[in-house]
């Protein structure tokens, strides 16, 4: 990045008043120091820079985990040195990935017999997890095109317009058209059957989304597994489904247990699942599971042997630690179906008590469902004086972090907040965060609005016009009559 010569000298410093006792100089901001400084001085710098961070914790916009306990904090620092992709050096490490893959398929329904392995790869997260997925995909369907004569140029992928970037990302980065289901008001998910419709003889999948991002909702699965049934039956391209359960996948298995959204329903392929969201585990950590072998072309594994023995490996990176699997494993067996059924339940329950809270207000609308992930977004019934990005500014000054944004089209009328209610957010804090928007509203009714008159309708303004002009011809008449009574003509 070129700085600007207008930078101040404090700008291109780095100072700490505590560390002055070890270092009297200021250290440069953006090149490397000439000289080494003490530990302590470089941990005392750093420490006083991180304290101006947001609290993970009041951090309502993020789905990722912020707390564990503290013997898993202890299994991830033992490990922080291990490079996961070593897995000759690491036999145990690739062994715990692989078991957590196989609890995760069956927790998914996946159709396994009983000495059948399951067929998943740990990645860094759902975003690396939706780009094999993808990848998958795309050559599976190249393969069949290329088998029956076919142009294969021109895949195209259909979703919902409420996908998170990181499906824009790998249309992009892959050649792959996205095709998006609009939104409208009331309905902020994509509509199985305008999806169907979107489907050709090149499309690679319709991803469906189990847990948005906007709001929390899930997509219904079942009917989009239904409709493309029918379709396929009718054409045979064989259009199958990826769900992308980032947010939701730990989550309906405990509280939705008869909700059809996984391997159960044929079409289903592939699952991607955010470890580090419900999966309680610290941010790095994602998987992807596919339905079986044959959804997985082997051509896109690769086999390495210069770690030590033979490696199969299907990622986007190489290099990668290994604390955030074995935290998985952790989290896996220290809760059980169990824990993360009462986990999940007191998350749902924490969730209603800020919807209520809210609701009861009288100045909110909710805008996410009961059923779906533990969030409430909400958004202003009266936005003729503040709106939703002023309220989101204000909570800061309590510690809260609530994100405001609008909806993808065409709903992009709607503006939301969104609370995203996670394991360590108490009953304590829902009623906390209540109290504070309320003091937030109260505050706002005493300022003056932000928000700009609307614009009168068109014939008033055209009636407007025509009366200033009226009134001027008037004036420059009344004008001309009194110049020639004074010129004596009149």
């Amino acid at each position: 990045m070129v700085l600007s010569k207008a930078v101040s000298e404090s700008d291109m410093s780095v100072h700490s008043t505590f560390a002055s006792r070890y270092v009297r100089s200021s250290l440069p901001r953006y090149r490397m120091p000439e000289n080494s400084i003490p530990k302590e001085a470089a941990y005392q710098i750093i420490n006083d820079e991180l304290m101006l961070d947001g609290n993970p914790r009041l951090n309502l916009a993020s789905f990722v985990t912020t707390w564990m306990e503290p013997e898993c904090d202890k299994l991830i620092m033992a490990a922080i040195n291990k490079n996961y992709v070593d897995m000759d050096e690491y036999p145990v490490t690739t062994e715990l990935q692989n078991r957590c893959v196989n609890m995760i398929a069956h927790l998914f329904n996946a159709p396994l017999g009983e000495s059948e392995t399951a067929v998943g790869v740990g990645t860094v997260g759902s975003s690396e997890a939706i780009m094999l997925a993808g990848l998958a995909f795309k050559r599976r369907w190249q393969n069949k095109r290329r088998a029956e004569g076919k142009p294969f140029d021109k895949p195209n992928i259909v979703t919902g317009a409420n996908v998170q970037v990181c499906w824009e990302k790998f249309a992009r980065y892959f050649e792959v058209e996205l095709r998006e289901v609009k939104l409208r008001d009331g309905y902020y998910v994509m509509d199985p059957e305008k999806a169907v419709e979107m489907v050709d003889e090149n499309t690679i999948c319709v991803a469906a989304i189990l847990g948005s991002t906007l709001n929390g909702e899930f997509e219904d699965v079942k009917l989009l597994n239904d409709l493309l049934e029918v379709k396929n039956g009718e054409t045979g391209w064989g259009t199958p489904i990826h769900v992308d359960a980032a947010s939701g996948g730990f989550i309906a298995p405990f509280l939705y247990p008869e909700l059809e959204w996984d391997f159960r329903l044929p079409w289903v392929k592939s699952i991607n699942v955010s470890g580090h969201k419900y999966g309680l585990v610290y941010a790095g950590i994602g998987w992807c599971i596919w339905r079986s072998k044959e959804d997985l072309p082997e051509e896109l594994i690769f086999h390495i042997n210069y770690l030590g023995a033979d490696q199969p490996t299907f990622t986007l990176n190489f290099s990668k630690g290994s604390s955030q699997v074995i935290a998985q494993y952790y989290q896996l067996i220290r809760h059980g179906f169990e824990g993360y059924r009462n986990i999940m339940e007191n998350c749902h329950e924490n969730a209603m008590v800020l919807k209520e809270g809210l609701e009861k207000t009288g100045r909110f609308n909710i805008v996410s469902k009961d059923e779906g992930v533990p969030l409430v977004a909400f958004s202003l019934k009266d936005r003729s004086r503040h709106d939703e990005f002023e309220i989101s500014d204000m909570l800061r000054r309590f510690g809260w972090i609530v994100p405001a944004y609008t909806m993808p089209a065409d709903a992009q009328h709607v503006t939301v907040l969104r609370v995203v209610i996670r394991e360590e957010f108490s009953r304590t804090l829902a009623e906390r965060l209540v109290l504070d928007i309320e003091k937030v509203m109260y505050q706002l009714d005493a300022l003056p609005s932000r928000i700009p008159p609307p614009p009168p309708p068109a014939q008033l303004v055209r009636k407007k016009s025509e009366l200033e002009t009226q009134r001027s011809v008037t004036e420059a008449w009344k004008k001309f009559v009194l110049a020639k009574k004074t010129n004596g003509v009149c």
